[in-house]
Parts: structure tokens; C-alpha cells; sequence
């Protein structure tokens, strides 16, 4: 339990760069113009104390300083976070560290990285090495297996229509619509479901079967519709007329004594973290739960992670964030809803269009962070092996 709650207090100091300041570790060790390599500096930059004391290692008066726990988050930010190797559903990261393996550091370096691993290992009294995700963080979950079956997959798609909430939205939650260049900007049709010769193309639509996409997130939408400073961009803002019943797809599914490799949680997480591959099963998720009378579906962006920051596929000595009951609202907070509504719903004064603005980029920045640029993992899939050391999690 003591080292459940170590690992669980680092997990909320790294996410959201809360980085900590710790009373019992204040000691200035490194400064972010001890490193060679350009990524960690920027990195150590970012998360470094900005004073003008002078380095104890560097001399430098201009890099922001490290103490030990600074050293182990720019470890984390560098060598974990930023090698996470996603699969066709799943992925977990390349680089894992513990004290551990101090001094055993075990992973291939190119040459300008090398002094800097050094320093960053001897600082953090950390050691490197390859991690050995679980199967299940590699897709290996049964129902999602199942999904992936076309003779199994009815049974699964039942099963998740009746395990997931169904909600009901009402007039008082209204969502956007985002059109680029429409033809004619202030035509109401031009925000319902995209027209027939479109159909088939995203998650949920297809030949016959015409779906509006939608979130309230207007950002979202922006970054979902791929958009360019060239578009001319209009906004609608869409309320139901009537009540919708919708399944929520994008509620953290509670499993009592369910490990994650037989999770419809797990499943229904992984699957819409994965690319066009995965829609062929999103659409007869969707057809049949227009079957059971519903009117669409909220489910979690694929670029959610992108939108909060957070860390995908996150665990704690093995176990999914997701199962961990003190961690539910951290891991809900991670998943940003969509809503896809069948048929078409302004046509069918389903859903009212409220009013329309054009939208103007004004400017755009990017939150990023770095990691490494090569390492024997990323040519060699076969390096990501399974096992049951639970103590070797770093994370």
C-alpha cells in the first residue's frame, strides 16, 4: 500500500506540470545549460527554477536550476512521455526509469545523448531501461479482441448498449457544429449531416447512414475539421428541440472485479483512441444502437489527450488509472465528449441551429515537449515484451 501511494502521488505531480517543489530536496543540482542535447534543454527550461545562482555544476547564471525531483520529472517528460509507441489499439512507452536501476541505466543512446543521460541519472539517482508493458496495455483485452471478430462482435456491441448509461439532452445543452467554406454560410442545411456522396468517410457514417458531428468543445471542432487559415470557418450553435436519448460512450465504465484484459472499459477506451481501422466496429456500434430506438452517441475525441495534455495509457505499477477507484474523476477528466446524433436532426427539427458566426483564427500555438530521437525500440517492435514485474513501473 506504501508504494501504491508513492506511485500515485508521482502520477498527479507529473500530470498538468505540477512539478513539485519539495521540501526535504531543494539542493540545486543541475541547470538547463548542463545539457547538450537541444530537446532537454528546452525541456529543463520549461520546468527549471528561474533564479540567477550560479550552477553547481555548469557555472551558468542563465539556466533555470534542478533539484533531484526536477531532474526525475524532465526524466519523465524526456524518456517516458515522449516515447510512448501507440499500437493499432493500445500503446504504452518505450523508456520507463526506477531508482532501481541506478548506476544500471540500459537503453541505446545516440552519441550527443550520452553525457546528458549521464547527468540526468547520477542528479535523479534514477536508472533507465526498456519497458515491459502488459499485454493488455498492447490490445490484448478480450472483448476488445471479440470486436475486432465479425462473428464475435454482435455479442460485444449488445453487451456495451446495455452496460453504458444512456443520457438524456435536453435544450439546456447545446453543442457546435463547424462548417469549412460552405456554400452558403448563413443556410441552415449546411450544419446538419453531411450530404450522400460524403457518407462513409468518419467513425460513425456510412453508405445510407447520414450522422451530425458535433461537440461542445469549440476548439475541438476546430482542430477535429483539420482547419487552415486559408478557410473561411463558420460556427453554428446547435440545441435540441426535444429530448435526445443518447449512450455515453464517453462515461468511465465501473467493473467490479474486472482486470483490464477482460474490460469493456479498457475496449471501449482503446477504441476510440485508434485510427480508420477501428470503424467498421464504431459503425455497427452505431447502427445498433439506432436499432434500440436511440437518437446518437457522446463519445471521447480522438484527440482528447491533445486537447488536456494528459498522458495516454497511463498506469501505476501495472494497473490502468481507469480501475483505480481514487483515480475515476482524474481519468473522466482526461476524455473530452463528441456527439454524434443520427440521421439528420436540423432537417428533422430535431435540433434547432441557434445562430451562426464566422470564425476567424487569430493565432495558434503549439504546447510540445521532447524526447528522443532514436533508440533500437523504435526500429524494433519486438523490444516491447510483456511482464509481470509490477515493481518495475515507473510511472
Amino acid at each position: 500500500m506504501a508504494d501504491f501511494e508513492k506511485a500515485y502521488k508521482a502520477v498527479m505531480e507529473h500530470e498538468g506540470n505540477n512539478h513539485r517543489q519539495e521540501q526535504e530536496n531543494t539542493k540545486i543540482l543541475l541547470c538547463s545549460d548542463c545539457f547538450r542535447d537541444e530537446g532537454l534543454k528546452i525541456e529543463a527550461y520549461k520546468i527549471g527554477i528561474d533564479n540567477n545562482d550560479k550552477c553547481p555544476k555548469c557555472k551558468s547564471v542563465s539556466g533555470h536550476k534542478l533539484t533531484k525531483g526536477l531532474v526525475q520529472d524532465l526524466c519523465y517528460r524526456f524518456f517516458v512521455r515522449s516515447t510512448i509507441l501507440k499500437l493499432d489499439y493500445g500503446g504504452a512507452p518505450l523508456i520507463q526509469f526506477n531508482p532501481q536501476h541506478f548506476n544500471k541505466t540500459d537503453i541505446d543512446i545516440p552519441p550527443w545523448l550520452a553525457d546528458d543521460v549521464k547527468l540526468i541519472e547520477q542528479a535523479g539517482e534514477i536508472g533507465m531501461f526498456y519497458y515491459g508493458p502488459r499485454f493488455w496495455m498492447l490490445g490484448e483485452v478480450e472483448p476488445l479482441k471479440s470486436l475486432q471478430n465479425t462473428d464475435e462482435r454482435n455479442e460485444i456491441v449488445e453487451k456495451i448498449l446495455t452496460a453504458y448509461p444512456v443520457r438524456e439532452l435536453t435544450d439546456k445543452e447545446y453543442f457546435y457544429r463547424l462548417r469549412v467554406n460552405p456554400k452558403v454560410s448563413h443556410d441552415f442545411g449546411e450544419y446538419d449531416a453531411a450530404p450522400d456522396e460524403h457518407l462513409g468517410k468518419n467513425r460513425f457514417d456510412d453508405i445510407g447512414f447520414p450522422v451530425l458531428y458535433g461537440s461542445p468543445d469549440l476548439e475541438l471542432c476546430l482542430h477535429e475539421c483539420r482547419t487552415t487559415v486559408e478557410d473561411n470557418l463558420f460556427v453554428a450553435k446547435l440545441v435540441p428541440t426535444q429530448k435526445l436519448k443518447v449512450l455515453d460512450l464517453s462515461a468511465l465504465l465501473e467493473e467490479e472485479g474486472v482486470k483490464e484484459f477482460e474490460s469493456v472499459d479498457i475496449a471501449i477506451h482503446f477504441l476510440f483512441l485508434a485510427g480508420e481501422h477501428s470503424y467498421d466496429i464504431c459503425r455497427q456500434i452505431a447502427l445498433k444502437a439506432k436499432e434500440k430506438g436511440l437518437d446518437g452517441i457522446i463519445y471521447p475525441s480522438y484527440f482528447s489527450y491533445v486537447r488536456t495534455g494528459a498522458f495516454p495509457f497511463e498506469t501505476i505499477y501495472g494497473r490502468s488509472i481507469r480501475r483505480i477507484p481514487q483515480l475515476k474523476d482524474y481519468a473522466q477528466s482526461q476524455s473530452i465528449p463528441n456527439l454524434a446524433l443520427f440521421g439528420r436532426p436540423v432537417n428533422e427539427n430535431k435540433v434547432t441551429v441557434d445562430c451562426i458566426n464566422k470564425v476567424v483564427i487569430n493565432r495558434v500555438g503549439y504546447d510540445i515537449t521532447f524526447g528522443p530521437a532514436y533508440h533500437k525500440a523504435y526500429e524494433d517492435d519486438t523490444s516491447i515484451e510483456n511482464h509481470d514485474d509490477t515493481t518495475s513501473d515507473g510511472q
